[in-house]
């Protein structure tokens, strides 16, 4: 995956063959993802490079993601059981997503028009670092470690994948990764378990 900036917007993200072609999704929404770009620079965040994608943060939080498709190019925010989405565009990643969270564009032109609602929606978020309010903690009988659902949260594809997994599937990650003491090492962990989740399998299975 890159790590420079720049070269996400020239030649993808180096997750997979299609890298530095000209088939790569980065070049087919070229000029929508640069109109993105410059939105989220307008609102004064920090632009950095996260799971092989320009991901914007604010008071060391993260607020959003870009991310490009064959069909569609997104962003997506982070926390987004805070977003009040009075616009009704925010979208979620799969059927089993409890929360919309990202915006989608079908066309490069797109994002031009919906500049005054996104630099809102990005303002919103940002207050919500600047607070430090969090989404409130959801009963749920399956507790994900942060790392996977920051990962989640970044990656829409893994998202839709993960939550279209059966219970026990997921449970098998869940298992998988709270057995790492180290935080880096149950993030390495879910990058070396992507092909599986998005082919379906559970963590053991082969």
């Amino acid at each position: 995956m890159i790590t420079n900036i720049e070269d996400y917007f020239s030649k993808g993200c180096g997750r997979c063959a299609r890298f530095d072609t000209a088939d790569c999704s980065t070049q087919q929404w070229a000029s929508g993802l640069a109109d993105l770009r410059r939105i989220c620079r307008a609102s004064i965040l920090t632009e950095t490079v996260k799971w092989g994608h320009p991901c914007y943060t604010h008071k060391d939080c993260n607020i959003a993601i870009i991310g490009a498709f064959r069909n569609d190019f997104r962003l997506t925010f982070f926390n987004a059981a805070l977003m009040k989405d009075p616009k009704h565009i925010l979208q979620k990643q799969g059927p089993n997503t409890k929360h919309a969270s990202m915006i989608c564009f079908t066309s490069n032109a797109a994002v031009a028009l919906l500049e005054p609602t996104i630099l809102s929606y990005l303002n919103e978020s940002k207050a919500y670092a600047e607070t430090g309010q969090k989404p409130p903690k959801e009963k749920s009988e399956l507790e994900l470690p942060e790392e996977l659902i920051d990962t989640l949260n970044a990656d829409p594809a893994l998202a839709e994948a993960f939550y279209n997994l059966t219970p026990g599937r997921q449970k098998s990650y869940v298992i998988n990764l709270k057995g790492a003491k180290k935080s880096e090492t149950r993030t390495a962990r879910i990058f070396a378990f992507r092909e599986k989740i998005i082919a379906g399998k559970g963590a053991l299975d082969r």
